[in-house]
């Protein structure tokens, strides 16, 4: 384990938004000793209705940050972000381990009874090239039936999980779903599992939902250990540390809202 005179290793991880505090709010569980990043790009939210190449420009500025400030494992908590832009990444910073996100199609597959899968994410993903590959190794598996949700990231980035306008979109994209009979859902998008409950109420008790922030933590900590060589000391709290291109006091309350741990607030530079 890392001693008291050596600094816990930083990980980088970022949004378009507030979505990805799911995955930080795995990290944390996974590496408690670890000092953790976390960019919300909201000025620029949400990546699913953007330009692939504005994701990447994004994409790029926010890890130059991350990597300026230590990092050299970075998390890109975000569906699209990783469609869009992680195979850029890796090429152009070959020292840095990135770990991306999408959609659980593999665990759904398994764990249905019936063959029968939903997935819901932004269309960009559901469009890019990188989820299509995947959704054809299990067609034969399994009927998956996709249902893009335009409007629901950005009613969440908002922060009121319990507004009409959340719960009226969640309702309008499970009814398909509903009648398609699908036994377990896929939450393709970092922002959904913070409305879990609401899709959960709207599916009915019979439905599975699946959602990836626990494996891509479990990633994270494998590419901490190759990066690094060890694990931080669990017994030290690593300081977690959050900016954002939005307005900081919209992060710090969510956070406040979301997490069950202290997280510091400041503004995106640039």
């Amino acid at each position: 384990m890392s001693t008291s005179s050596v600094p816990p290793p930083l990980v980088g991880v970022f949004d378009s938004g507030v979505g990805g505090l799911s995955v930080l709010r795995a990290l944390h569980r996974h590496l408690p000793g670890a000092a953790l990043l976390y960019v919300a790009d909201s000025g620029h939210a949400p990546y699913g209705e953007r330009d692939p190449a504005y994701v990447v420009h994004r994409a790029c500025y926010i890890t130059e940050f991350l990597r300026g400030r230590g990092a050299r494992v970075v998390v890109v908590a975000c569906n699209t972000a990783t469609v869009a832009a992680i195979h850029q990444l890796r090429e152009r910073w070959p020292d840095t381990a990135f770990v991306g996100v999408e959609p659980g199609l593999k665990p759904a597959v398994a764990l249905s009874r019936n063959g029968r899968v939903g997935v819901v994410a932004t269309a960009a993903t559901l469009q890019s090239a990188k989820f299509q590959a995947l959704l054809s190794t299990y067609r034969e598996q399994s009927q998956v039936h996709l249902q893009p949700c335009p409007g629901l990231a950005h009613a969440i980035e908002q922060g009121e999980l319990e507004s009409a306008q959340v719960r009226e979109l969640v309702q309008r994209y499970c009814a398909p779903l509903r009648a398609a009979g699908v036994d377990t859902v896929v939450l393709g998008c970092t922002h959904y599992p913070f409305v879990a409950p609401l899709f959960a109420a709207e599916l009915g008790a019979g439905v599975q939902l699946i959602d990836t922030a626990e494996p891509v933590a479990r990633q994270t900590v494998t590419q901490v250990l190759k990066t690094h060589g060890d694990l931080p000391a669990a017994s030290a709290p690593g300081l977690v540390q959050a900016c954002t291109s939005g307005d900081p006091a919209v992060l710090q309350r969510i956070a406040g809202h979301w997490l069950d741990f202290p997280v510091a607030v400041t503004a995106l530079p640039g």
